[in-house]
């Protein structure tokens, strides 16, 4: 049976099940690089078992070197290492792999996000040497693996479809209590509800938008909950319409907010809170990829008008918001619910990765 070891900066807890379930049908080491970046960074990280690697880092962080050594064990014949040109180490294992022989992996997103809308049509050339040298990837979506595929028709190249831990724990929650009696518990007392669950850690979430959205749409019919808390958080207590709960850690209590909530709403950077909120059934809405609003990879899962909207400016989203009826937002709700059900499974984004790493 193949041995792996497999290569990222942490593990977080929405990366957990993924491993664990991998180890399963694998003997699987993971290394870490950056084991504090929990505390650094917000991320809340798992118990799964790991191996801390010494690394240094340069230019802000741009460029990282790790030690190589482990992988070059005659215990392991496969690794799994990210698809980061600014990995130093892994440009070596590559180059040296000639002598080695294992079968190398490379897995990520495929594609820089605040450089999508140019590398989607001409793709990187470090990223296109890194996965020349590698015997195949694990890309996070579609559209990505669609690129790199036609690229290297003969690599096992797939996308995986990123997706987090516990989603069918999400998928087959079930609560008793209705939405009404929910709201009275909250205090909330909007007819709609929008939630936004995200770090305030990034100004590419383009909170100025959500605030602009909650200054501009009816405060006594559109109420607004918040989950997350960061330095970048805004103030939202001159708005009425506003339940911020802050960090949210309890389930139970983040699974009564979503059901509260009658529509997803995150303006820009949208990621694995997507597959969150749609395992919940919400519709999403957010804002097009452009320049000034860049989208991470999972902003894919996104069907405009199946499960979501996608609008093009603020007047856009106001009309769309004004004009659905609310027995709409719940269809499309159910749609992102089927969705997930259908294609983000953890078993399945762990059958996809085995399925690259049997054919290397």
């Amino acid at each position: 049976m193949k041995r792996i070891a497999l290569l990222n900066p942490i593990v977080p807890h929405y990366r957990e099940e993924f491993y664990r379930k991998l180890s399963e049908r694998y003997p699987l080491d993971v290394f870490v690089y950056e084991p504090d970046l929990g505390n650094r960074g917000g991320f809340s990280l798992s118990t799964f078992p790991i191996t801390p690697l010494k690394s240094i880092s340069f230019l802000k962080q741009r460029f990282i070197a790790y030690d190589i050594r482990p992988f070059l064990s005659s215990r392991y014949d496969t690794i799994v290492l990210m698809l980061h040109f600014g990995h130093l180490s892994t440009w070596l294992l590559l180059l040296l792999n000639v002598f080695f022989r294992k079968r190398i992996i490379l897995w990520g997103q495929g594609i820089s996000i605040k450089r999508y809308l140019k590398e989607i049509r001409k793709p990187s050339l470090p990223l296109r040497l890194m996965l020349g040298l590698s015997n195949g990837a694990w890309i996070y979506t579609e559209p990505e693996a669609v690129l790199w595929g036609d690229r290297f028709p003969r690599k096992p190249i797939r996308a995986i479809n990123n997706t987090i831990s516990g989603v069918t724990d999400i998928l087959n929650n079930e609560i008793s209590a209705s939405k009404e009696t929910l709201k009275a518990h909250f205090g909330i007392t909007e007819p709609l509800c929008f939630i936004f669950c995200a770090r305030f850690n990034n100004p590419f979430r383009r909170v100025d938008l959500l605030l602009e959205a909650i200054a501009k749409l009816d405060g006594n019919t559109y109420g607004f909950i918040i989950i997350g808390d960061g330095a970048l958080k805004p103030d939202f207590s001159e708005f009425d319409n506003v339940y911020d709960f802050g960090a949210v850690y309890d389930e139970k209590t983040k699974s009564h907010l979503f059901h509260i909530a009658d529509i997803y709403f995150q303006p820009g950077w949208i990621g694995l809170s997507v597959v969150e909120a749609m395992a919940y059934g919400k519709p999403v809405l957010t804002f097009r990829r452009s320049d000034q609003t860049l989208q991470c990879v999972e902003y894919h899962y996104i069907q405009d008008g199946v499960n979501g909207y996608i609008v093009d400016d603020m007047d856009g989203l106001l009309r769309r918001v004004r004009d659905t009826p609310e027995a709409a937002w719940a269809a499309l709700g159910n749609a992102s619910r089927e969705l997930v059900a259908k294609t983000l499974r953890m078993e399945q984004m762990v059958d996809r990765a085995a399925e690259v790493i049997e054919a290397v």
